[in-house]
């Protein structure tokens, strides 16, 4: 049978000591994505250890300084999408918040969870790419257009723990996610826009939520037509069971389009 070890430390300070003592261990905070993936055996490797962090206080709280909002790496969605602060100043980000899954899973997920599963799809990823924010670990911060380096694959080093993430407060932000249902839906497209800078960020369309860089460079000449016609070459999708990659290309110049319309009308 197998066993797992379930570890539950008292501080910040004392997982990380066992987080980089530990062999095969795994973090855990809210468990929407994990505990699915022990369930069905489909975690490889699968893990000897899991290192449970929700209990911790100094990974909750959304904290605001002079420049910067800082929202804690084990904050469930629900405190996100409540926030007087996020809705002032990351209204983008509470919008992609409430498109995950149910009230359970919004109760319980995290964003640092949907950093460290690093899903192409996960719906808060391209929000982040759109606001540059910085991904703070017990170590260093992380830009976050450095943080996806492959599938499901981080910069993360393998005893480095995700503590906070860092907003800069001046960006205007749109987003927009295109799925079978209005919710409880994987993404077929999830899209989030930042006019200046200009900022194009897009995921279920590639191996790992991207940067739309040469739309982007389009978008700063001014050439709105250019920046929906590259957005074309930037993305990489594929046919799955959720959509033809024609279908993904499509929708995404099309959104790409309705959202910089939206900038353009104020």
């Amino acid at each position: 049978m197998y066993e797992v070890r379930y570890l539950r430390p008292e501080s910040l300070a004392e997982a990380v000591q066992l987080y980089r003592t530990t062999p095969g261990c795994r973090p855990l905070a809210g468990g929407t994505d994990l505990m699915v993936m022990l369930h069905a055996g489909t975690l490889r490797p699968q893990p000897q250890a899991v290192l449970d962090l929700w209990s911790l206080n100094e990974l909750k709280g959304v904290r605001r300084t002079s420049d910067m909002l800082e929202i804690a790496a084990a904050e469930p969605y629900t405190g996100i999408i409540r926030s007087p602060d996020v809705q002032r100043h990351l209204p983008a980000l509470a919008a992609a918040a409430r498109t995950i899954g149910a009230a359970q899973i919004q109760n319980r997920g995290t964003l640092g969870g949907n950093l460290a599963n690093a899903s192409p799809a996960g719906d808060t990823l391209p929000v982040l790419l759109a606001y540059d924010a910085g991904v703070v670990t017990d170590r260093r911060t992380i830009p976050i257009d450095r943080f996806f380096t492959g599938y499901r694959k981080t910069a993360l080093q393998a005893d480095e723990l995700i503590t906070a993430v860092r907003f800069p407060l001046d960006r205007q932000v749109a987003f927009r996610k295109v799925g079978t249902r209005a919710a409880q839906a994987i993404s077929k497209v999830v899209m989030a826009v930042s006019r200046n800078p200009a900022r194009i960020a897009i995921g279920s369309v590639a191996e790992l939520p991207l940067r739309a860089r040469r739309a982007e460079a389009a978008l700063e000449r001014g050439d709105i037509a250019g920046t929906v016609a590259a957005v074309a070459e930037d993305v990489r999708p594929i046919d799955d069971v959720r959509s033809t990659a024609a279908y993904r290309r499509a929708v995404t110049q099309n959104v790409l389009r309705e959202l910089l319309d939206a900038f353009a009308r104020g």
